[in-house]
């Protein structure tokens, strides 16, 4: 499974070199148009996937050489790999068929979180900080990606997807957060996002959905804040 690990991770960073990348969803993907996605991130908060790319390397690496039979890293390694496995094919089916995409990315999520919460609490610098970057954005994307369905297929209109679905986000977010509170980098990685979709609703003056990504970013940062106060 180690070896798995690291060549599903290589694969999964690689995985956007067969295309143009991905920054979001287009208006032309869906059936009812819409020029503004209010809940979907500037284009450079997705940078946060290079780090989110080298952390998951690194990490892939130090198990099979340090750590290939540890049973904290063994327990959390199928989890991982369904969702490395799935995440591989992601940007490629995201380009062509939005639903299915975001289908393959709440798979992504399952496993990301379900990895997190097995993992022991060893070896937190190679283990727990890189699959808690990891889970912690695609809990936000997942939210992304089903707030942008939501409003292109007409169920709900964009800016209304928007603040149905960042609460859910947000609760799932402080869920996890609580349960993992040796993992910073989730929450931080859940902020990134919110600080993206933020500052894309002040550029277009979408005051609602930016009011309510920083009262997120400001929710998610109390914990790790009262932490270091302690400490």
């Amino acid at each position: 499974m180690a070896i798995l690990i690291l060549l599903l991770t290589v694969a999964f960073a690689a995985s956007p070199l067969a295309s143009d990348g991905f920054n979001g969803f287009t208006p032309s993907q869906f059936p009812v148009v819409h020029q503004e996605w209010p809940i979907q991130p500037a284009g450079w908060a997705f940078a946060i996937w290079g780090l989110i790319y080298l952390g998951l390397i690194a990490s892939a690496g130090f198990g099979l050489l340090r750590r290939p039979a540890a049973p904290d890293w063994a327990a959390m390694r199928p989890a991982l790999a369904v969702s490395l496995g799935v995440g591989t094919f992601w940007i490629a089916v995201a380009q062509v068929s939005p639903p299915l995409a975001t289908a393959m990315i709440v798979v992504m999520l399952a496993g990301a979180l379900a990895a997190l919460l097995r993992a022991g609490p060893e070896d937190r610098l190679w283990l727990r900080a890189p699959l808690g970057l990891y889970a912690g954005w695609l809990t936000a994307a997942t939210g992304v990606a089903i707030g942008v369905l939501l409003g292109g297929y007409g169920v709900l209109a964009p800016t209304t997807a928007a603040l149905v679905m960042l609460p859910v986000v947000l609760i799932l977010a402080l869920s996890v957060a609580r349960r993992c509170p040796d993992t910073p980098t989730y929450p931080a990685a859940v902020a990134w996002a919110l600080v993206g979709i933020a500052a894309e609703a002040m550029r277009t003056q979408n005051f609602s959905v930016a009011g309510m990504a920083i009262a997120g970013i400001v929710l998610l940062a109390i914990n790790p804040l009262r932490r270091v106060l302690r400490s």
